[in-house]
C-alpha cells in the first residue's frame, strides 16, 4: 500500500402508553405514526427476535427474562394487549419499552428503529420530514454499517479483489456463499469507504464514532483496507461491525482485524452468525460454538446451522445469556451447547477456560476437539460436509473433556502421579452442583485413574468440596454467593435482579393472603376484562381492598372511568389506565409503582378457562364482596362486645340490628359466587 501523503427526554413517559409526540432532531414523531409504529410492530414477533418464547395458555408467551438472570421461565408476553412482564424481575411495558430496554435507546430511538423495521416513514412536525436529520444516532451508525455492507459485498467482485476470492475459494467457498453470508472486500486505499458513505450523506464523526474509519491528518480514514470483510448482525439481523481478515504481504497488522467498541458494538455480547443460526437453535434446542469466522460458514454450509462464533474475544457471561435465552435453557436439561476448538494446546486450554462458565448454563454442555487438529473450515476441506456433521456429532461431555485434560499431565503409571493427578481433579467433580451427576464422575474418576477403590476417591473428593466450602469459596477456587448456574445462582426473584415491592410489610396485609390474592384477581379483571364486572366493580369502594397498591390501583381504575368504560377490555383499555399512571394524573399515587402493576395484571393470566370467565367473573366479585362484608360483621361484633346490653340497649339493639342484616348479605354473596 502507497504511503499516504498525511495522516447530539421524548415527551412520551416510559412505558410508552400516551400518544404524545416525540421529540427528534429538527421535530418531533407525530402521535399518529406512533400509533402505527405500535400496530404494525407484533410484540410477539418483536420479541422473538431476540428470545424463545413458547406457549405458556391462556393467549400468553413465555420464555427466559433477557433483563435478569433465571433458571426457569418467567418472562411472559400476552399479544392481544401488546405487553410483556416478567414475574422474576417486574420488567414490564409495550413494544417500544422493550425495544428501549433491550438496546438501550432513547423513546424517539426506539420508534425510529421500530419504523424501520415496519418499513413505516415516520412524519416529524415543527418543520416536517427532512430525510437523514431527525434520525437517533443509532438508527444512523445502523444505516452507515448497512451501506459499508454493501459497499465491500459489491468490491468482492472487482479485479483488486482476487486475493479475497481466491482465500474464500481455497477453504471450499463459493461465490453463492459468500454472498449469503454477505463477505466483501474493503479496497486497499485510505478513504474509498469515507468518501462512499460521506457521499451518502453520512458525516466523518458519525463513521469514527461506528468504528469504521479512524481520524486522520485531512479527515476520516478507512479502518480496513485491503482486508475480506465480514459483516457482523446482531440477532434482529442489522449489520453493526465487521471482521477483517488480511491478505496482504504488505499488511503489517493483525491477521484478524474487528470493528472497536461503539454504540452499536460491544464484542462481549456480539457471536458471528447468531442472526441465521438463532431459529434453529431454538428449534433444535442446539448451539455450536466455533472459533471463526469461516467456521461458522463452514458448519452451516456442511448442515449444522446452529454454529456461531464469538468476535475477537473470549467466550464469556454474555454470550451466555444470549445463548440461554435462545435455548429456553432451563431445569428440563433438554438443550445442549457444544463447544468445538482446536486440537492442539490452545484449544485445550480454551475448552477448560470454557469450563469455568459451564455451570451458568442449566442445559448440557459438550466439547467437540478434532483429534488432528482441523478446525471446522478445514475440515471440512480435506473431509467434507459429513466430517463437520461428525465432529460436533461425536461431541464429550464438558466435564469428562476437563477431567480427561487434568488426567493427561500426569504420569499415572506411578502411585505418585495417579494421586497427583487425583487431587488436580477433585476441585473439577467437587464442583459439579448436581449430586447424582458428581457421584458419576467420581465413579469415572476412580475407573480413569485405575485405583479400583470408589470409597477412597469419593471420599477425596468430599474432602475438597468441604475445604472449598470451609473457605467459602466454591471448588475450583470460584466464590460462593449464588452467582453461577444450577444449584449455584439465586433463585428468580430472591436478590439480584428483584423488581419492586416482594417482601410484605410485617405490620400490613399479607400478599399471600388469600382475601389479598382475590383483590388481586379482581383488579387483574378489571384490567384484562372489565365488561365482565360492570359497574358492581365500581361501586364497591376503595375500602374493599387491604394492600396500598391495590386500593391505588382501584383508584386507577375509577379514574379511567371504571370497569363500565372499559368495554371487552384489550391494548386501549390498558393504555388508558396507564395514562392514568403518569405523574400528575388523577390515579397516580406517589411511591407506589402503579405502571408497573397495571402492566402485570395485563399480561398475568387469569386463573379461568374462556368459557367459564363470565361465570367467574361474576364468583370473584361475590366473593370479594363476601369478604368485605366479612370484616364488616367482625368489626360490628367487636363494637357489640364492648357495649352493656342493659346500660346501652338502644345501641346494642341497633347494631345487633345491623349485624343480622350483614349476616343475611353474606349468606346471599356465598350462595351467589357457589353458584355463579
Amino acid at each position: 500500500m502507497s504511503a499516504r501523503p498525511d495522516e447530539g427526554r421524548p415527551g412520551l413517559s416510559e412505558g410508552g402508553t400516551r400518544l404524545a409526540s416525540v421529540a427528534g432532531r429538527s421535530g418531533r414523531i407525530s402521535d399518529d405514526d406512533i400509533a402505527l409504529v405500535r400496530e404494525r410492530s407484533p410484540i410477539a414477533d418483536v420479541v422473538g427476535e431476540h428470545i424463545q418464547l413458547r406457549n405458556a395458555g391462556g393467549g400468553n408467551l413465555k420464555g427466559l427474562c433477557p433483563f435478569h438472570d433465571e433458571k426457569s421461565p418467567s418472562f411472559n408476553v400476552t399479544p392481544a394487549r401488546g405487553y410483556y412482564y416478567c414475574f422474576g424481575c417486574a420488567e414490564g411495558g409495550d413494544v417500544i419499552t422493550f425495544i428501549r430496554k433491550i438496546d438501550n435507546l432513547t423513546f424517539s430511538e426506539a420508534v425510529e428503529r421500530l419504523a424501520q423495521r415496519a418499513g413505516i416513514q415516520l412524519r416529524y412536525e415543527q418543520g416536517g420530514y427532512v430525510p437523514g436529520r431527525e434520525q437517533g444516532e443509532r438508527v444512523r451508525l445502523i444505516e452507515a454499517h448497512r451501506a459499508a455492507a454493501e459497499f465491500y459485498a459489491e468490491r468482492l467482485s472487482g479485479p483488486e479483489a482476487g486475493p479475497g476470492r481466491r482465500f474464500l475459494s481455497e477453504r471450499g467457498f463459493e461465490r453463492a456463499d459468500a454472498e449469503h453470508f454477505g463477505v466483501g472486500y474493503a479496497p486497499n486505499e485510505w478513504e474509498a469507504l469515507s468518501r462512499h458513505l460521506m457521499g451518502r450523506g453520512f458525516t466523518s464523526q458519525e463513521l469514527i464514532k461506528g468504528g469504521l474509519a479512524r481520524e486522520g491528518r485531512r479527515g476520516p480514514v478507512d479502518r480496513f483496507r485491503g482486508r475480506l470483510v465480514w459483516p457482523i448482525r446482531d440477532i434482529t439481523g442489522d449489520v453493526i461491525g465487521f471482521g477483517a481478515r488480511k491478505l496482504l504481504d504488505s499488511d503489517d497488522g493483525p491477521k484478524y482485524l474487528n470493528t472497536p467498541e461503539s454504540p452499536i458494538y460491544h464484542k462481549s455480547s456480539v457471536l458471528y452468525g447468531v442472526d441465521l443460526a438463532k431459529r434453529e437453535i431454538a428449534r433444535r434446542s442446539q448451539a455450536v460454538i466455533v472459533e471463526g469466522y469461516t467456521d461458522v460458514m463452514a458448519c452451516h454450509l456442511a448442515g449444522v446451522p446452529t454454529a456461531v462464533a464469538t468476535c475477537g474475544t473470549s467466550f464469556g457471561e454474555e454470550h451466555i445469556k444470549v445463548l440461554r435465552r435462545l435455548l429456553l435453557d432451563q431445569a428440563e436439561f433438554r438443550g445442549e451447547v457444544v463447544f468445538t476448538f482446536d486440537g492442539d494446546s490452545a484449544g485445550q486450554k480454551a475448552a477448560l477456560r470454557a469450563f469455568q462458565d459451564e455451570q451458568k448454563f442449566v442445559t448440557q454442555t459438550f466439547v467437540a476437539v478434532q483429534p488432528d487438529g482441523l478446525d471446522p473450515c478445514d475440515l471440512r476441506v480435506k473431509h467434507g460436509d459429513a466430517a463437520v456433521r461428525d465432529l460436533v456429532a461425536g461431541r464429550e461431555p464438558l466435564f469428562a473433556f476437563a477431567v480427561r485434560s487434568v488426567l493427561s499431565r500426569y504420569d499415572l503409571d506411578t502411585n505418585e502421579g495417579r494421586l497427583a493427578a487425583l487431587d488436580a481433579a477433585a476441585p473439577i467433580v467437587a464442583s459439579i452442583k448436581d449430586p447424582g451427576l458428581r457421584k458419576a464422575y467420581t465413579v469415572d474418576l476412580d475407573r480413569w485413574l485405575g485405583f479400583m477403590d470408589e470409597g477412597f476417591v469419593i471420599r477425596r473428593v468430599q474432602q475438597t468440596a468441604g475445604r472449598a466450602q470451609e473457605s467459602g469459596r466454591g471448588p475450583g477456587g470460584r466464590a460462593q454467593g449464588g452467582q453461577s448456574g444450577p444449584g449455584g445462582r439465586v433463585a428468580a426473584g430472591q436478590q439480584a435482579g428483584r423488581g419492586p415491592a416482594t417482601r410484605p410489610d410485617p405490620a400490613g396485609p399479607d400478599p399471600a393472603d388469600p382475601a389479598v390474592r382475590l383483590e388481586a384477581e379482581a383488579l387483574k379483571l378489571a384490567v384484562q376484562r372489565p365488561a365482565l364486572l360492570g359497574p358492581e366493580f365500581d361501586a364497591l369502594g376503595p375500602e374493599t381492598f387491604t394492600l396500598p397498591e391495590h386500593v391505588a390501583l382501584f383508584g386507577v381504575v375509577a379514574a379511567a372511568g371504571g370497569t363500565a368504560a372499559g368495554g371487552p377490555g384489550g391494548r386501549e383499555w390498558v393504555d388508558r389506565l396507564l395514562e392514568q399512571t403518569e405523574p400528575g394524573a388523577a390515579g397516580a399515587v406517589p411511591g407506589v409503582d402503579l405502571r408497573s402493576l397495571v402492566t402485570r395484571f395485563a399480561v398475568e393470566a387469569v386463573r379461568a378457562d374462556v368459557s367459564v370467565e363470565e361465570r367467574y367473573g361474576a364468583a370473584v366479585l361475590a366473593k370479594i364482596q363476601e369478604t368485605a362484608v366479612g370484616r364488616a360483621v367482625a368489626r360490628l361484633k367487636s363494637r357489640l362486645q364492648r357495649l352493656n346490653p342493659v346500660d346501652e340497649q338502644q345501641e346494642y339493639n341497633r347494631l345487633f340490628g345491623e349485624l343480622v342484616a350483614l349476616e343475611q348479605q353474606r349468606r346471599v354473596l356465598r350462595e351467589r359466587a357457589s353458584g355463579a
